[in-house]
């Protein structure tokens, strides 16, 4: 295994780690409490429950295709949806109305989190598209295909 290999797959578990496996297993080990988390967003029990087990199943199944590079592409580009909807279902900073107040603030908190949830979506949509024209241009023309992340060209 050659070291471009080790870095390429390093970069992509970072990029994924947060999901798959600690997020999945938050969930799993705490599925009551997502749900009660679902549901200060979402009222309806039955849709919490089916936003959380949606959840999970992307949490799980769209880090594997990134990190294995089956389907990484349209793979990326689902975590990028998932981080800016639950971003805006569940890091919404406008709501409690502590933003400009001294000392600790939820809204503060939470707009951190909002942040980070945009920048995931930043790095996920990076590795979609990729970061040239071309590689773009490639992703419009064959959506889902894989990146290749572990091919070694030739030079």
């Amino acid at each position: 295994m050659t070291l471009s290999i080790v870095v390429t797959f390093a970069i992509r578990l970072l990029l994924v780690v947060l999901f798959f496996p600690f997020s999945a297993l938050d969930k799993m080990l705490n599925f009551r409490g997502a749900v009660a988390q679902a549901r200060q967003s979402v009222k309806v029990e039955a849709l919490a429950k089916l936003f959380i087990v949606g959840g999970l199943c992307i949490e799980i199944f769209m880090p594997l295709a990134i990190l294995t590079g089956v389907a990484d592409r349209p793979a990326a580009l689902v975590l990028a949806g998932y981080c800016c909807i639950t971003a805006l279902l569940w890091k919404q900073f406008w709501k409690p109305g502590d933003f400009f107040h001294a000392g600790q603030s939820q809204a503060r908190d939470l707009f951190w989190d909002f942040l980070k949830n945009f920048s995931l979506a930043g790095g996920f949509l990076l590795l979609a598209f990729g970061t040239t024209s071309q590689q773009v241009s490639d992703f419009f023309t064959h959506p889902l295909l894989s990146t290749q992340p572990y091919v070694v060209q030739a030079r």
